[in-house]
Order: C-alpha cells, then structure tokens, then sequence
C-alpha cells in the first residue's frame, strides 16, 4: 500500500517522541505511573532506572524507585530485546509472556551446548531451585551441570532464564544498597501468576504512546520481535498516518501529543542504554546522521546528553565532578542551559553531596 500520509520531518519526530518520553518538561507523575507509560526502563546496571526517572520527572527522589522495588511493586527481569529491564509488576507478568517468542528464539543459539538436553525438564528443575531459594547464575550452572553433567553449562543457565521469567531480587538494584545478582520466578516473587500475553494491538497502543510516531520496524526493533505488522494493520482503520523524509510508513494514535517542530527541548542527561536511543530502526529522530555510532563502542553504550532534542554529547560522573564532553562547541546559551540541568539533576541524585561540573575538551567529529 503505498502511504500518502502527511510527512514529519525528523525535528516534529523528534519532538513528538520527546514528549511522549516525558523529556519536553518534567512529568507530574508517579513514579510507578510514569514506569507503566514508558513500558519499563532499561536496567542493564543499577543505577540507569534512576537516572532515567531524574530526566523525566518533577519531585522525583531515588527512594521512591527505591521503595516500591523493596515493596515489589517493580522488578528487575530479563524482557526487551533480552536486556534487563525494570518494569511494573503487572507489565512483568504480561509483558514477559508477549516476548517470549524471542526468548525461544534466543535459545536457538545455544543448541549445541544443550545436545540432548529435555528444555522442559530443565525448566521445571530450575523453577524447583529458584523457587526454593533464589539462586546466583553461578549457583544455577552448577545445579543444572550436576543433572547434565555433559552439557554447557552456562547454556544450561541461559536456558533457565530464557524458558523462565526469572526477576532479580532484592537488594539488587535498590539505590545506595549493594547486592549481587540472585534470581527467583515473577510468580513466587509476585506471589500471582503470570497472566496470558496481552493481545499484540494493546501492546502496539502503548507502544505508540511512549515512542511515536513510529513504523512497524521501529516497534519490531523495540520489542525484539518479527511479524507484527498484522497488528498495525488491524488497527490501521482507527490510527493515523503518515511518513517520514525517506517515505517510511508511520502510524500514530490520532490523540497523541505531536508538538510543533519548534518548540523548546531543554538539555537532558541521560543513562547509557536509554530506551530513547534503542526503541526505533530509524534513530535518526534523536542522533543526527552525523553522529551515528558515537554514543557506543562496541557493546557498550555510554551515558548521554541531549542538548534541543538530540543526541549532542556524553557525560560521566566522577566521585567529585560530572563532567561533560560535547561533541561540538556549544553556545554561551546552551552552556548555561546545560549546567543548570547538571545542577538539577545532581540535586535530584545527590542533594547535599558536594560536586563540580565540568566541561570536557570536545570530543572531534
């Protein structure tokens, strides 16, 4: 079908998402509230989830992630494009179940260390184990190894965590707590069962509300999943759309927020591996061009800063300085736009810690 949708350019994309990622201005919104809207927060290490929240939100204090995870009402588990995220606990048991296909799938890779091996079998061994008592990946290896003893062992434990939903328990993750990782079932931690995948059309809805404008590759690239075209495609009579500069079909909820293209983006620091920068195909709406591949090395990402909506430059916390390093030179205006958001959010992650903020020499294009 060929779309002839109004096309936005990469600035009103930019915006739109902005918006939508509570990025624009700070959120009045709960804590567990804004987690919901934004479908998870990526949780590869302790702290990202909270930096995330301190870009987003008005009155946000660390403690407040910090209680509900302690009270269970967030978790730490292995979802989107199988990296850990921390989500809702209702968004874990549903969520989960919704991109298991691509756990399976996962699991592929792992054939050869699991020759012979009864996949369902070992999953009710290790929800014995993890369900008895949490259990480190260590301690999970070793357990499955005994039972198989000719099997790879760590394919073994990547089996587990593919074929369960395994959430990591507290003092994992709390803030200014330490703990390692130790893993239990969403269902014994949650004390309720995992509920059925919801339908992929309530899935897309949300989807959309947190990140579009957006394409059928963009979700796909979100959730880590293929074939859900047929989804948009029956919600195509009740969506808008339209296309970007390359002509990539978008589609929209009709009463979601699209800003005009001109309207202001304050500077915002972000985690490393923020949902912002990895829920599109297309990332060009946040990182220009020009810039493509700067915020990563390798398999790692690093932390980033935001400076009118896009992607601008990096920045790293010592134990006496944030220091930023731009990518190119910033006005005297955006300068001062950029210290001051450092000094916000180093009130919301550190009140009362002494800290200097620091510009870095500029990293050259």
């Amino acid at each position: 079908m060929t779309n002839t949708g109004p096309v936005l350019s990469a600035r009103a994309l930019n915006r739109a998402t902005l918006d939508r990622q509570l990025l624009l201005r700070p959120a009045a919104l709960p804590v567990e509230a804004a987690v919901e809207h934004l479908l998870g927060l990526q949780a590869q290490n302790v702290r990202p989830p909270y930096q995330a929240l301190a870009a987003r939100l008005e009155g946000f204090a660390p403690e407040q992630l910090s209680a509900l995870m302690a009270d269970r009402e967030v978790v730490r588990i292995v979802t989107l494009r199988s990296t850990i995220h921390t989500h809702t606990a209702e968004d874990c048991l549903t969520l989960r179940p919704f991109v298991q296909p691509a756990r399976d799938r996962e699991l592929t890779h792992f054939r050869a260390g699991l020759a012979g091996v009864d996949l369902d079998r070992l999953a009710d061994l290790a929800r014995e184990l993890v369900e008895a008592e949490p259990r480190t990946m260590k301690q999970l290896r070793e357990a499955l190894s005994a039972e198989w003893p000719d099997a790879d062992a760590q394919s073994l434990a990547v089996a587990a965590r593919c074929r369960l939903p395994l959430v990591q328990v507290t003092p994992r993750g709390l803030w200014g707590r330490s703990g390692q990782v130790a893993l239990t079932t969403a269902e014994h931690w949650l004390g309720r069962r995992a509920q059925a995948a919801p339908a992929p059309e309530t899935v897309v809805r949300r989807y959309l509300a947190a990140f579009g404008p957006a394409s059928v590759k963009d979700m796909q690239t979100w959730a880590g999943l293929t074939r859900l075209r047929p989804a948009f495609e029956r919600l195509r009579p009740a969506l808008l759309t339209f296309r970007d500069e390359r002509g990539t079909e978008l589609f929209d909820l009709p009463d979601a927020p699209r800003p005009d293209p001109d309207t202001p983006a304050p500077p915002r620091f972000l985690p490393e591996f923020d949902n912002l920068l990895l829920s599109h195909a297309d990332r060009t709406r946040v990182v220009p061009p020009a810039l493509h591949g700067r915020a990563w090395q390798g398999n790692q990402a690093y932390r980033t800063l935001l400076v009118d909506g896009f992607l601008a430059g990096l920045w790293k916390q010592t134990e006496d300085a944030l220091v930023v390093e731009p990518f190119g030179r910033l006005t005297r205006d955006e300068r001062a736009a950029v210290t001051a958001e450092a000094e916000r959010v180093l009130r919301v992650l550190h009140p009362g810690t002494p800290c200097d903020i620091r510009f870095g020499t500029v990293v050259p294009r």
